[in-house]
């Protein structure tokens, strides 16, 4: 009988948000939530994924930059309802 003795172990990790809808990509850059929004360099805690009452989700820094613009009105750019966090 042969013995195996492992010598090292590299592992590999990976993640992605848990949006618990069915978007997989931001409304309103179009870019995927596992991916920086155009105002980051990485994806991950500087930048959280933002879900509205509404239930559409984008980047935070996305969603932050659209409620800022006076056309907005505080209005989800996927629906028009009120977004609200």
């Amino acid at each position: 009988m042969a013995v195996i003795t492992v010598q090292s172990i590299s592992p590999v990790y990976t993640w992605e948000w848990n949006c618990n809808d069915n978007d997989e990509m931001c409304g309103i850059c179009r870019i995927s939530f596992n991916g920086p929004c155009p105002q980051c360099k990485f994806p991950g805690d500087n930048c959280p994924i933002t879900k509205g009452n509404c239930g559409h989700s984008f980047h935070n820094h996305c969603v932050n930059k659209w409620l800022d613009q006076q056309g907005s009105k505080g209005l989800c750019p996927m629906c028009r309802q009120l977004f609200t966090k």
